[in-house]
């Protein structure tokens, strides 16, 4: 099992504190005097850790969902979070060091199945941004992501990234995460086992030549695919992934029709379907603001997918601000 540190930067004053009941009125700017001692030290953290202790879950075949990731457990590191606090003699939930336990079952282990969501316990969404047309659009879309700091997963078209290899590597070269559309469009559920292995085999191709990018994830166009498209796409290295929210951009709807259609439909470990659209363009950074006002990230497919345990600033299990990346 392996196991990562991570220091958890708490805010008591955003309130929800485990503690609130034991030790209203004694906290002050985040910390519980200790009247006994650093035996006393240590029994406020081993009772920390028991409130923060959390079993990891295994990655599954969900009935509804198919595959779904697994997710970290965390504890409390009782040793080194006394050794940060016992100069003071005082218990600071801010100094409180957490180990997270990776789960038993991981995505990579289960069979061959599409993907529909992240965790629905990771306060994070992500960008899937089809690209098989739309070329006017995607200058403005990677300014506003480049000014969020966000990083999306650019789903290319083959045949696209050999008629734009310049759009295709400024994609890249903005550190966005890129992954395989097809290479003509086709109905990937009424095409040949044959013609499925070539449509990915040659995108994989022309992407890695244009941008030196092997992609993992495979979105089909249109949604569309058989359990024998999964099977292949999986035999090539590719994950097929599908999606939870459809913004439907290219029917052209008002920035506030996409806005609200995305918003009434968030939740943890959303997929967010987009085109490069006048619509999307115009309201990504709005959409942006009001996914982060919710307390969710934003991250890549693989960041989604991946098991890591996000620790909120306030106490609670969830967003933690102080990450720099989320590629």
């Amino acid at each position: 099992m392996i196991a990562f540190t991570l220091i958890a930067i708490l805010s008591i004053s955003a309130i929800f504190n485990p503690y609130t009941n034991q030790y209203l009125g004694q906290l002050k700017n985040g910390y519980v005097p200790v009247s006994n001692g650093q035996d006393e030290l240590y029994n406020q953290i081993k009772e920390a850790a028991e409130h923060y202790r959390t079993e990891s879950q295994d990655a599954k075949i969900d009935r509804v969902w198919k595959a779904m990731p697994g997710y970290n457990g965390i504890q409390v590191d009782e040793k080194a979070s006394y050794q940060k606090m016992k100069k003071n003699k005082m218990f600071d939930e801010r100094k409180l060091v957490f180990i997270q336990d990776k789960p038993k079952i991981h995505l990579a282990d289960l069979p061959p199945a599409p993907i529909y969501r992240g965790h629905p316990d990771k306060p994070m969404v992500s960008f899937l941004i089809n690209v098989a047309w739309g070329n006017e659009y995607i200058p403005s879309i990677l300014a506003t992501l480049r000014e969020h700091k966000i990083y999306a997963t650019f789903f290319l078209e083959g045949r696209w990234v050999k008629e734009n290899p310049e759009l295709a590597k400024m994609i890249a070269d903005s550190g966005h995460e890129i992954g395989n559309h097809s290479y003509s469009h086709p109905n990937m559920a009424n095409i040949s086992n044959e013609q499925v292995k070539q449509e990915l085999i040659k995108t994989n191709d022309i992407i890695e030549a244009t941008t030196n990018i092997t992609p993992t994830w495979f979105g089909p166009p249109s949604g569309a695919y058989r359990n024998e498209t999964v099977e292949i796409a999986h035999a090539q290295g590719l994950k097929t992934v599908m999606w939870t929210v459809d913004t439907i951009d290219w029917r052209k709807p008002s920035p506030q029709a996409l806005i609200q259609r995305v918003m009434s439909n968030i939740h943890p470990g959303a997929m967010i379907l987009m085109h490069p659209t006048e619509s999307t363009a115009k309201s990504l950074d709005t959409l942006i603001t009001e996914i982060n006002a919710q307390n969710l990230k934003i991250g890549t497919v693989t960041k989604l997918m991946d098991e890591e345990r996000i620790i909120r600033l306030d106490g609670k299990q969830g967003l933690k601000q102080d990450e720099t990346e989320d590629r």
